[in-house]
């Protein structure tokens, strides 16, 4: 014990020397010349070069007999491989009475097995090597992905073909997919963000809208495992599929490795025909209100149909994006930093790739400033409609845009997944660099314009989530003349 303390006092004693004689350096240093001449005074003296050029990396394209588009391209920097595949399908593609088919679908083509190895083999295979498999299906597009070390890459890739291609939908592990999508119903009010979100898509779009819709407990007993069989059966195939893998790789090996997994896929008969929904409003403004009691603060969504990418004025409309946002944007600057209204405030064009995505503005505030917060937003809106931006807004708008496009390039795969997309929205190959161009030649006069062409006021829906008797002043004083239109939020429970 004695020698314990002992050698306990000495590294202590050793530890504040040593910190003794490092403060004693750094206090020196900042006192030499030399380094207070090396020191920029403050942040304008700092220089920066210039952004590179972005430049895409070379990467070979084909397709397969059977339809199968792959893309690849070689990254060496580190011993990884990875890839993806996009798959023409989403969720806006299932029946309306089983909706949550198509994450089921996902989730169980993991989860489930293939037809020649088990849920746990699979597992214990990928963890041994430190690999991953996942599949997702979202709104507008299916994906399954792989990663791996590159010396693993021959073992990890048939499998990953195996669960594209051969899942068995385990009976037990739809249950639990089921269980657990039931446990997100029950618990989808307990956020007011998702509360705000979920239920402002559905004002907007409309409750049944495939752009809006949710699974609810009835449409999941819709679903059984024949359901998935099906919806795979008819959407996972190699005509409607793109394929992308990158990394540390030979591209003739690669190619040769595709093709020996990927040639003998065919799913008999024609694919089906791909009836894109229209996104069409449901609502031409209106004030709407959900109720949640415990809350000591409001939460706002405000807004209305916007457009879509291919839209000529969205890199104008990107440049307003800036105008608005940011920490040196209108909303930023003057409802939060000068008016105090809101702990986050945003307004921005959101388009989406083949439907008609928003406009959206909102944020979340003190109970008390939710009608302040909701006026200064449509102030905002006027603003920007009524007046041209200044010569160092659209600056700085526009630097933000330009800046930030370098990190759309910032590796490989990001790059890849980019050529992916286009070619499965069906948008030119170089539409980055029209988009880049387009912000460059964007002027103040453009903001202005296609501020009045796209932002309509007349047309903004307004929902606030929030507890009504802390909301002073009431809701009501926004739209004398027009009701507050209440949602209800509960959950259908299901049918016997």
């Amino acid at each position: 014990m004695r020698r314990s303390r002992n050698l306990y006092r000495l590294w202590k004693r050793t530890l504040w020397v040593g910190l003794l004689v490092v403060t004693l350096l750094l206090v020196g240093m900042g006192r030499s010349p030399l380094f207070a001449a090396d020191a920029p005074r403050s942040y304008p003296d700092l220089e920066f070069p210039p952004a590179p050029q972005v430049q895409i990396p070379e990467y070979d394209r084909f397709e397969l007999d059977n339809g199968l588009v792959v893309y690849l391209m070689e990254d060496r920097e580190l011993p990884l491989v990875s890839g993806n595949v996009l798959v023409h399908t989403g969720d806006r593609l299932e029946p309306a009475d089983k909706v949550g088919l198509a994450s089921l679908t996902a989730t169980v083509m993991r989860t489930g097995g293939t037809e020649s190895r088990s849920p746990d083999e699979i597992n214990e295979f990928l963890e041994q090597r430190a690999a991953s498999v996942e599949v997702g299906i979202g709104t507008t597009a299916g994906s399954a992905g792989f990663s791996a070390l590159s010396e693993d890459v021959e073992t990890v890739f048939p499998l990953f073909a195996e669960i594209l291609r051969q899942p068995v939908f385990s009976p037990d592990k739809l249950d639990v997919a089921k269980t657990q999508m039931r446990g997100d119903i029950a618990r989808r009010n307990d956020d007011p963000s998702d509360v705000a979100g979920r239920e402002f898509y559905q004002l907007l779009y409309g409750e049944e809208s495939p752009y809006a819709r949710i699974p609810e407990y009835e449409t999941l007993a819709n679903i059984d495992r024949e359901d998935l069989v099906e919806f795979h059966r008819q959407y996972f195939r190699p005509d409607r599929a793109i394929l992308g893998i990158t990394g540390d790789f030979d591209t003739a090996e690669m190619k040769k490795l595709v093709e020996d997994t990927f040639a003998d896929w065919n799913v008999p008969g024609e694919p089906p025909p791909l009836d894109i929904p229209n996104a069409t409003s449901e609502r031409q403004g209106g004030l709407f209100f959900a109720e949640l009691p415990q809350l000591t603060q409001s939460y706002v969504q405000m807004g209305h149909l916007g457009g879509q990418l291919d839209d000529p004025d969205y890199p104008a409309l990107s440049v307003m994006n800036g105008v608005l946002n940011g920490f040196g944007g209108r909303l930023f600057n003057e409802i939060r930093s000068r008016q105090g209204l809101a702990y986050s405030v945003y307004g921005y064009w959101s388009p989406s790739y083949d439907y008609d995505g928003t406009f959206i503005a909102g944020g979340h505030t003190r109970s008390d400033a939710t009608v302040p917060l909701v006026r200064s937003l449509l102030e905002e809106v006027d603003r920007i409609r009524s007046e041209p931006v200044s010569a160092e807004e659209l600056q700085y708008a526009k630097d933000s845009v330009l800046n930030s496009f370098i990190f759309n390039f910032a590796d490989p795969s990001r790059i890849l997944s980019r050529l992916m997309r286009y070619e499965y929205f069906g948008y030119p190959e170089d539409f980055i660099f029209q988009y880049q161009e387009g912000v460059r030649n964007t002027t103040a006069e453009d903001v202005l314009r296609v501020a009045q062409e796209h932002l309509r006021p007349e047309n903004i829906v307004t929902l606030v989530v929030g507890n009504p008797a802390e909301i002073q002043p009431p809701l009501s004083t926004l739209k004398p003349d027009a009701s507050v239109t209440a949602i209800d939020i509960s959950i259908p429970e299901p049918s016997s």
